[in-house]
């Protein structure tokens, strides 16, 4: 069942991996869903031909010989280049997820998988890419900080001074919300549509119940927040 035409019709795929087998799998199944791909073997010529062709996306094995895929990922980063990069990790590497989306990573899957979450997670993000943002916004980074909190999109995971934060979906989209504001000020109505989805004419407590329980999880002191701000009588911001 291909379900790529729709985003993949002229899209380039740089494969860098060392595995021959993996690679030849990657090959077949992206092309069969209509992409246009290359095989790098290794991190120096993936490095190179990422830089040379500029492929719409790259998949990324971080276990390379000689020149890793950190380093490749780094690179790529460091130049300045921003096209999307999926890493491939071995299944339990937590730390390995946790380095590749801090060095610029946007997503990763977990070896062994399954071609059709591979291909579902190369569509989402050219989608992501591509799409017009809601609100003319900026998309989601995969990787921010703000003090001792982290937090990891791809998996909706927040640490704070490096171990795990356990959120609520919804208070994990409210502090989404107000880290793609960067600052500014965020409305209670605002985030009461955001979030919740509710009309602007609905009076609810539930925005200050629930930044009330996100500070009490992430500042250090709940009381006197030095990140998740009051803006009075308006609503919210988040100070880096």
């Amino acid at each position: 069942m291909s379900t790529g035409p729709s985003v993949t019709s002229t899209k380039r795929i740089l494969v860098i991996e060392d595995n021959p087998d993996l690679a030849y799998g990657l090959r077949n199944n992206l092309e069969i869903e209509g992409y246009e791909v290359e095989v790098a073997k290794d991190g120096t010529k993936g490095l190179s031909r990422a830089r040379a062709a500029r492929p719409d996306l790259v998949v990324l094995d971080l276990m390379l010989p000689g020149m890793d895929g950190f380093r490749v990922l780094r690179a790529l980063r460091d130049d300045g280049i921003a096209m999307p990069v999926l890493i491939l990790t071995a299944r339990g590497e937590e730390a390995d997820k946790v380095r590749g989306l801090r060095l610029g990573a946007d997503d990763y899957v977990t070896k062994p998988f399954g071609v059709l979450e591979l291909l579902a997670r190369i569509e989402a993000l050219l989608r992501r890419v591509s799409a017009p943002r809601k609100n003319g916004g900026p998309p989601t980074p995969a990787f921010d900080k703000f003090g001792a909190i982290e937090v990891l999109a791809p998996s909706r995971t927040v640490l704070r001074d490096g171990s795990p934060v356990l959120l609520t979906p919804k208070e994990y989209d409210l502090l989404i919300a107000l880290l793609l504001r960067d600052g500014a000020v965020i409305t209670r109505s605002e985030l009461l549509m955001e979030v919740w989805g509710y009309s602007a004419e609905v009076m609810s407590r539930t925005v200050d119940t629930h930044v009330a329980e996100l500070r009490r999880k992430l500042e250090r002191d709940p009381a006197n927040p030095k990140h998740i701000l009051t803006v009075r009588k308006t609503g919210y911001r988040l100070a880096r």
